[in-house]
């Protein structure tokens, strides 16, 4: 017989984080961990937009593979041992991205305005996950102000991604001879 998904205990209003302490569903962690999922939902979205660049698509699913990390890193409670041996983001990770980012930029031509988001739906969705990549790291700031535990290494990897999904966006355009939207302010 197959596991059922539903378990009925979050129905009042509550979840247990990795640890078994009960918290609400509101609670800044679960938010946190939450926008990581959202986040990695859309990385999948793009990679699924993306069909002329299939390296791209190897990394959005190492960046996958590192969300799941962060997210189960955020659904920890830092005052219980886990049960089981959860993975660690390492800077290797954040280096990858660096990495990434420069290796686009050499082929990428200059950014001489602000770039509005359009002209592919590859390229919309990209930028619509970076924006999903900006509200986690500000989630995840906020659980520093707030006192709450956080790996440093979480902000620092949250705020690069957001950077390489910047430059991917531009990339995909590149590949795809879409020519990108500048902003032109009103005057």
């Amino acid at each position: 017989m197959a596991i059922k998904i539903y378990t009925k205990t979050g129905d009042g209003g509550k979840t247990a984080l990795i640890g078994g302490t009960k918290v609400p569903k509101s609670h800044l962690r679960i938010e946190s961990y939450g926008t990581i999922d959202e986040l990695n939902s859309f990385i999948g979205l793009l990679s699924d937009h993306i069909t002329n660049d299939e390296h791209s698509k190897i990394i959005l699913k190492e960046i996958q593979d590192r969300l799941f990390t962060v997210g189960s890193s955020l659904a920890t409670d830092p005052d219980k041992d886990a049960i089981m041996k959860l993975p660690d983001l390492k800077e290797e990770d954040i280096t990858l991205l660096e990495n990434e980012i420069d290796n686009m930029n050499e082929i990428l031509p200059k950014m001489k305005n602000f770039i509005l988001p359009g002209g592919h739906v590859a390229v919309s969705t990209a930028h619509v996950t970076r924006c999903v990549c900006r509200r986690a790291e500000r989630n995840c700031v906020a659980m520093q102000q707030e006192e709450m535990f956080i790996s440093p290494l979480v902000i620092k990897y949250i705020n690069r991604l957001s950077d390489y999904l910047f430059v991917l966006a531009r990339f995909i355009a590149h590949n795809l001879q879409v020519e990108e939207i500048a902003w032109k302010a009103r005057i």
